[in-house]
């Protein structure tokens, strides 16, 4: 198992999903976690489950000055970070066609512009060998019906691991995409009524080459290794994390 000891992380988008299995697993690995989100209820809640090493920042990824008040906090309390997991992500089904001006700005605004200045007003406080994990998605290879802007939000994603890979290479910073299949989360689950959501898991899992989706554990142990001492010499890959499903 992996060991995050004494280091500090920052996941954002952290209250729920994906974002909270891995606040919990760098938290059991010794890591002191931040993580953000939206809504005051749902990080107090992630904070109760999480325990020890953990703190929450309210923030909105795609306002900068939201960002502000995260990293100040962390340099309050921390003074440096190793390990930014920039998480925070959505998306809604348009097919061509239908899509919307307002979908276009709120995908990317939170999906691209996040990511971009999470990460970057992150860099005065990374300590030189830092990792930093952005969130992607199969779906930018595998794209189903109505997702091509969330689609194209994840290969804009791609695209920046490999140029800050580049970028950040005399402080010898990781910057590796994480790319999960169909996991399950609150957010999948919400996208059938109660009735209807095994169907829906069913259907994904039919498209995987292992006959499952994932569960949010499983990303976050890859998460774990990409942070780890494990992953020294691992820099600028897409890590798909999906049982297969971009790799047919």
């Amino acid at each position: 198992m992996s060991t995050l000891r004494d280091k500090t992380a920052v996941v954002t988008g952290g209250a729920t999903g994906i974002g909270l299995a891995i606040a919990k697993r760098f938290a059991a690995d010794g890591a002191y976690v931040f993580i953000t989100g939206r809504r005051q209820s749902a990080l107090d809640a992630a904070v109760a489950e999480i325990g020890e090493n953990v703190e929450a920042v309210r923030a909105d990824s795609a306002r900068l000055a939201d960002l502000d008040t995260l990293y100040s906090a962390v340099r309050q309390r921390r003074g440096s970070v190793d390990i930014v997991v920039a998480n925070s992500g959505g998306g809604v089904r348009a097919a061509l066609g239908d899509i919307t001006e307002e979908q276009v700005d709120a995908t990317f605004a939170t999906n691209v512009k996040g990511v971009i200045f999470t990460v970057q007003k992150a860099l005065p406080l990374l300590n030189d060998n830092s990792s930093v994990i952005l969130t992607g998605s199969a779906a930018s290879v595998r794209v189903g019906p109505g997702r091509s802007v969330y689609a194209a939000t994840k290969a804009a994603v791609r695209t920046l691991a490999r140029s800050w890979a580049v970028d950040l290479r005399g402080r010898a910073i990781r910057v590796n995409v994480l790319s999960p299949g169909a996991t399950r989360t609150p957010g999948l689950l919400g996208l059938a009524e109660p009735d209807h959501q095994q169907a829906l898991l069913d259907t994904f899992a039919a498209a995987v080459p292992l006959g499952r989706v994932a569960e949010p554990e499983e990303i976050a142990g890859a998460a774990a290794f990409l942070a780890s001492d494990d992953a020294s010499y691992v820099n600028g890959i897409e890590f798909f994390v999906d049982g297969g499903l971009a790799q047919i």
